[in-house]
């Protein structure tokens, strides 16, 4: 986006509109692409107008985390986190924030591990009669939302938004996107070690340091590691395990997230459409949306843990990027269920 475009808010909402058909209902995230601008630069455009209030973000490690340490006092609201390539939206109420530094995590209705560092801009937005708080990073790009529902405390959500409102923000600047990171070559990896540190994984959220051990991508590792690590499937994998899940109640876990911010389901679909080339799960307080023609890698991917090998199918953008994985919910003592092994099995 230009400079001039951002000091020029009438012509951006001008232009947006001109995209827009009467009746329409373009998503603010497709419009900002056609017009070669961030999301957040729409939102920031619509402070001119009053739809849009900025947030203020605190001074302090924890930044926007703030923010969600209030949310416990609003109830029931959807929260949503995604990616390029899948929409994650939660119903339920937030529980208060395990937060250190910029780390924190919030646990319970609405599971979420945040990464705070990258949450630079905050909105309030009110459009199309509903109510938002929305969170972007440094280049515009939308990190998570939190939308007010009816049995949201409407008061106490806008007494959070008055609390932390800055009319007197300058108008936001974003930064050029970061490239996506270059893979070294295959050739230069060390494929013995890491499928050797791979095997001797006890804990699964150990497999990011391998990765920085061996210096690649994940996408990279899983092409690398060899088919009793990541076994590829076609991207269809995806329906036929959330259309089994739903058929036979068996429960999962569902994680979209981007850099600042991961969120999860935990429990069982029941409701799997597909809508073009959107795989969708459209329960009461779960939905997913998938983009299963953007979906260029997908693996069976099993880890070592002390509790047994644990299995997840993940899927892949174009960019090697993680666009959701799919767990089996595990039994309290945290093993893997004998259903949830058999299903990705036989894949």
């Amino acid at each position: 986006m230009t400079g001039a475009a951002l000091d020029d808010p009438d012509a951006l909402l001008a232009r947006e509109a001109a995209l827009r058909e009467p009746g329409g209902s373009l998503r603010m995230r497709d419009a900002a692409a056609a017009l070669g601008v961030p999301e957040a630069a729409l939102v920031e455009a619509r402070r001119r107008g009053g739809a849009a209030r900025r947030l203020a973000r605190p001074e302090a490690k924890e930044g926007f985390g703030r923010v969600l340490a209030r949310l416990p006092e609003v109830g029931e609201v959807m929260a949503l986190t995604r990616n390029d390539t899948a929409v994650h939206e939660k119903v339920g109420r937030f529980a208060p924030p395990g937060i250190d530094g910029a780390l924190g995590q919030v646990v319970g209705d609405i599971d979420l591990r945040l990464f705070l560092q990258h949450w630079r801009f905050g909105y309030a937005l009110s459009e199309d009669g509903r109510d938002s708080l929305q969170f972007f990073d440094a280049a515009g790009t939308a990190i998570h939302k939190v939308y007010r529902r009816e049995a949201t405390d409407a008061a106490a959500f806008e007494r959070i938004v008055a609390d932390f409102a800055d009319p007197d923000a300058a108008p936001a600047r974003f930064e050029p996107a970061a490239p996506p990171k270059a893979e070294r070559p295959d050739a230069d990896v060390d494929v013995a070690g890491l499928r050797a540190a791979w095997s001797a994984l006890r804990q699964t959220n150990l497999f990011f340091g391998l990765m920085r051990q061996f210096q690649v991508t994940r996408a990279q590792a899983m092409r690398l590691a060899g088919a009793d690590f990541a076994r590829a499937v076609p991207a269809s994998a995806a329906r036929a395990v959330l259309e089994a899940a739903a058929s036979t109640g068996l429960p999962v876990m569902v994680f979209v997230g981007n850099r600042g911010c991961l969120q999860i389901h935990a429990g069982p679909v029941q409701r799997v459409e597909t809508v073009g080339p959107w795989l969708n799960v459209l329960d009461p307080d779960f939905n997913l949306h998938l983009r299963v023609d953007r979906v260029t890698g997908a693996y069976v991917v099993r880890k070592p843990s002390a509790l047994g090998d644990i299995h997840a199918l993940e899927l892949y953008d174009a960019g090697g990027e993680l666009a959701a994985q799919i767990f089996g919910h595990r039994h309290d003592r945290g093993e893997e269920r004998a259903d949830w092994r058999a299903l990705v099995s036989g894949l």
